[in-house]
C-alpha cells in the first residue's frame, strides 16, 4: 500500500526521524552499537557534551523503546545502557546514512 501524507505530523519518516532529532543522539547510537555501555564511558567518549544532556538523550531514547537502561546490583550501583532490539534495527540504516554523508557532506553543509 502506498501511503500518502497530507498531514506532515503522520508522516512516517519525520516521526522516526525525529526519535533521533538532537545533537547528541546520533552519536550516543553509533557508541552503543558496539553493545551495552556504562554512563561514565559514554560521557568520557562524548567530551563535549555535558552529564545533564547525555542523561537527557538517553532518557529519550530510552522512552521512545531505542534504548534500554539495566540497573546491576553491587556498590555503587552500576547502570548501563544498550540498544534495544528496536533501536539495533536501526543500525544498519544509521550506518548507511553516516556513509552517504562521508561522502557528500563537502559542499552541502556547513557545519559550526
Amino acid at each position: 500500500m502506498r501511503h500518502t501524507y497530507h498531514d506532515v505530523e503522520f508522516c512516517a519518516t519525520r516521526v522516526a526521524l525525529s526519535l533521533l532529532a538532537g545533537k547528541w543522539k546520533p552519536i550516543i547510537f553509533f557508541h552503543l552499537f558496539s553493545g551495552p555501555r556504562r554512563f561514565s564511558e559514554l560521557w568520557r567518549d562524548i567530551p563535549r557534551v555535558s552529564k545533564k544532556v547525555l542523561l537527557e538523550q538517553l532518557r529519550q531514547l530510552e522512552a521512545a523503546g531505542l534504548v534500554e537502561r539495566t540497573v546491576h546490583n553491587g556498590f555503587p550501583p552500576e547502570v548501563t545502557y544498550q540498544l534495544s532490539t528496536k533501536g539495533a534495527e536501526l543500525a544498519p540504516i544509521l550506518r548507511r546514512l553516516d556513509q552517504w554523508a562521508v561522502t557528500h557532506i563537502e559542499g552541502v553543509v556547513q557545519i559550526s
